[in-house]
Order: C-alpha cells, then structure tokens, then sequence
C-alpha cells in the first residue's frame, strides 16, 4: 500500500528527490528531517523545501523526476519555489522508442446500468440536447430548453431533462481553418452524444456553421437521434421556440422509455481533467484518479487524458507507454504544433503555472506535467486524438486539447467521454452536461471548505490515513456508481449548462 508515512511534516516522494513538500504549513525553525535540520523561513502546505544542498544550475528534483534547475545556490530548509528555480527544456525524440506492450484487458466482469442506443453506443445520462450551431441561435435554444424544462412531462416519459448546448461562435469564420473543423467536430460529437436520448440542432440560415453543411460533412445524414431546422426558416424567434419544442415533444414520444440494462465497462470512457491544482495534486488526487483509470482499462473502459501543454516535459513519459512509433509520433507532432502555435502568438510553451497554482505550490511547468500525467495511471498509450476527435481504440487515449478546463473538457466530451473526473487542489464548481462529472479533493482543508462541491477527497492520502490504492479503487467504484445513476456533487448543485466552450483558433472576421 502507497501510504505516506514521515516522520516530519515534510513529505519525501523518491530517494533520487533534493525537495520535500510540506503536509501542512511549517514555520521557520520546525525541524523538516529527522537530524533536525530547521525550515530556514516558513513553508506553506504543498510547497518545497530542500532536502540538501543544491548548488546554482543543479538539477532539482520532485517524484524522482526533473522539475528545474536552481537559480541560485539553495541552502537546506530553504524554501524552493519560482524565486529561485529556472525553467529547463526538454527535449523528446523517438531516437530509441520502443513500443510498449499493450495493457490486457480482464474478462467482462464489471458492469454498470447504462442506456442502450440504437447505434450501439451506451449512455450513463438520458438527456435531451438543444444545440446550437451559431451564437445567433442560442437564445432560441435556451428559450425551448428553458419552456420544456418548466413541465414535468418529459420527466415522466423517463427523461433527465433538455440541456441547450450554446456557444459563442459559428460564423464568420474561415470554413477552412482548424478552428472551424474543431467546432465542427466538437459539433458532430455532442449530436451523437450517447447521453443524448436524442437532439435537436438549430441554426439561423445565413451563419458559415451552415446546419446541412455540417450534417453532410459529418456524416450525420443517416443519425436517428438527429433532427435540425433553421430560424429563418421557421419564421423568426417566437415560431422558431414552438417549432423546437413541438419537435422535441414529437421526438421524446419516438425515443420515450428508455430503461437503465447492466452493460460491460467497454462503454465506459472517463475523461481524465484537472484545474486549480496545487503541490498535493501529484501525490493525492491525480495518482488515485491514475490507479482509478487503470482498474477502468483493465476492465475494457476506456480513459481520456488531455491539456497537451500541461503535459509538456512528461511527455517522454508517455511516449516510453506508446504502443507503436506512429502513436509515440503523433503526440510528438503535437507537441510540436503548440511549441509553433506558442511563438507565433507571443507565447511560451513552457510558461510557468497559473497564479493559482503557484500559491499552491507548483512551480514550474514541468512539475505541473509529472503531477498531470498521474492521472493516467500506468496503462499502455493506445491512441492520439485531435480535438474532439472521435475515440476508436479502447484502453487509454490521449486528445489534444489547451489547458483550459473547459475547452479541453468539451473536446473530450465531443470525442465520447460519458463521465468526467476533474481533480482540484485549490477548488472547483464546474459541471458539464451531457456527462457527469466527479470532483476529487486533493487536500483534507480545501475539501473541508467546499464539501459540498466535492465527490471524494483524496487528502486523505497526504494525511497518512489511507493510500493511493485504495482512495483509487474508491474513485473506481463511485465512477461506475455514478455511470449507473447516482447524482455528482456538481450534478446535485445544478451545474453543466455553461462549461460548453469550443476550441477557437484562428482569425475571426
């Protein structure tokens, strides 16, 4: 069992490790080792503190991993943080790949109680979803989400209500831009949703996200769950919001109930997301969403990690877990797309943490990555999706997507995710319909403070009351409780019908 045990306040991850992270706040002069050597200022919960003399350009590091060098040269008991640590490059190449066994799989014993669609695609939410292809549309849609939602009609065919998906976007763009083929697809995903019983998509008329364009491109033409119409069409807003619920009510007769049937875990897919994290978020949280995920594999689901530059300096990580060269290269590509996309805007791709995350503890963009990837767990790398890309291969997948939640969270949606578990160090009140979505505590006081929002709380790893392994197996069973109907926090409190944000790249004109 991984539980930490210290004879300090001052956690040491890996022998190779010259940081400890403190457990709670320590103040100058505690001891932080067992010879008594004193904290030379004081040291807020999660942040470092070395552990020897570390002299200036010394490697520094944290889970046996790189994290920087030293700006300067750092005493024992000093505390390590962006004052005096330097970013270092990391340089990733397939000079000596080779491919990593693919995880086997255990036969289909677990199950969950999923809604079963025509397509073969199994739902854990029997939504309804309104969508919108264009912002000029939205306001219909929530119109007609809003009036149905107001009766209990739809509840009583066995409904879980009518989710409008709007967004922001959807014309004047390039229609051969990325960014048009992310909304696209982002699009195309939510219509096939399988937390969809069925959709109802609505366009303007006039808009570059053209509704029968988008349909055509797609391959939608033949989805039952589907039907779509235009406003200027319809006759304008008022016959455009009769129109979208006369529909809704037609199609909630044609797919009305639906019933919850046991299901092999094949057709759970997890995404795998984190935000607000702090200095706990690699030792609790996200490795036990990471043994969660690989308990999900290994029983023939599926788990999408994402936030490609958040993974930037781990990436070696994954590559060493590809099943094959063309895997391990096109996430190498992508990386290579945002170290250009970086520079062409003004940016770096090894930017420092946010200001959240350093008041947490975090560093530097390479200690983010080691902490991020944990979620993953230790499962074979089986694929490399493009935003919103459709999911196809089973096991573990990573998609890329930015590190703002919820536009990496939209993508993973668009690609099949129907569930999402999001760890949080610093604290977060997110959801996002169609899927629901657990919250997981990386830190016995931030838990304390917002019980409410969270799911489970992993702090109690850092506590030294429980393990890595079995916070995991937790995770493991409140998922597949969740997929089977049990409400999420977020879910209890109402979230989800603001977290759909496309990605948008590109000019606008």
């Amino acid at each position: 069992m991984n539980l930490i045990n210290s004879p300090t306040v001052i956690i040491h991850l890996n022998s190779r490790d010259n940081v400890g992270v403190a457990s709670k706040a320590v103040p100058r002069g505690i001891p932080i080792d067992k010879d008594g050597t004193p904290a030379r200022e004081n040291i807020d919960a999660g942040h470092k503190v070395a552990l020897a003399p570390i002299k200036k350009g010394e490697a520094i590091y944290k889970y046996g991993q790189l994290i920087g060098i030293a700006a300067r040269a750092i005493r024992p008991g000093e505390h390590v943080h962006t004052h005096n640590i330097d970013m270092v490059e990391v340089d990733s190449s397939l000079g000596r790949f080779q491919p990593h066994a693919q995880t086997e799989v255990v036969g289909r014993t677990r199950t969950f109680q999923g809604f079963e669609r025509h397509d073969k695609s199994v739902g854990t939410r029997n939504y309804i979803g309104i969508l919108s292809t264009v912002n000029c549309s939205a306001t219909v849609a929530r119109a007609a989400a809003d009036e149905l939602n107001q009766s209990d009609e739809l509840t009583r065919m066995g409904f879980d209500g009518v989710v409008p998906i709007t967004h922001g976007s959807g014309c004047a763009m390039n229609t051969e831009s990325e960014g048009f083929a992310f909304l696209e697809r982002v699009v195309a995903g939510y219509a096939q949703h399988p937390n969809f019983a069925f959709v109802l998509l609505i366009g303007l008329g006039c808009e570059t996200n053209q509704v029968k364009a988008l349909v055509q491109n797609q391959g939608l033409e033949n989805v039952s769950r589907l039907a779509y119409f235009n406003i200027q069409d319809a006759g304008g807003t008022r016959s455009s919001i009769k129109t979208a619920c006369a529909q809704v009510m037609r199609l909630a007769e044609e797919h009305k109930g639906a019933k919850r049937t046991p299901v092999s875990l094949e057709h759970l897919v997890v995404a795998l997301q984190c935000g607000g994290s702090d200095g706990y978020s690699g030792i609790t949280a996200n490795p036990a969403l990471g043994h969660a995920a690989d308990l999900i594999v290994a029983n023939r689901g599926s788990v999408i990690l994402a936030e490609t530059p958040e993974i930037y300096g781990a990436e070696n990580l994954l590559i060493e877990r590809s099943i094959d060269e063309n895997v391990a290269q096109k996430l190498l590509d992508r990386i290579r797309w945002w170290k250009h996309y970086t520079e062409i805007n003004g940016a770096e791709l090894n930017n420092n943490p946010s200001p959240g995350n350093k008041a947490g503890g975090l560093s530097t963009i390479l200690e983010k990555s080691l902490g991020a990837v944990a979620k993953s767990g230790t499962s074979s790398l089986n694929d490399v999706l493009l935003y919103a890309e459709k999911r196809v291969r089973p096991g573990f997948n990573f998609m890329d997507s930015p590190g703002y939640d919820p536009v990496s969270v939209t993508g993973q949606i668009a690609s099949g995710s129907n569930v999402v578990c999001f760890t949080t160090g610093r604290g977060s009140v997110s959801g996002f319909k169609p899927a629901p979505c657990l919250k997981l505590a990386t830190n016995t006081t931030m838990y304390e403070k917002m019980q409410e929002d969270m799911d489970i709380n992993c702090g109690v790893i850092v506590d030294g009351t429980d393990s890595v392994e079995r916070v995991g197996e937790r995770i493991f069973e409140r998922i597949i409780a969740i997929a089977s109907g049990d409400m999420s926090a977020s879910e209890s409190l109402g979230y989800g019908n603001n977290e759909f944000v496309p990605w948008m790249v590109g000019a606008v004109t």
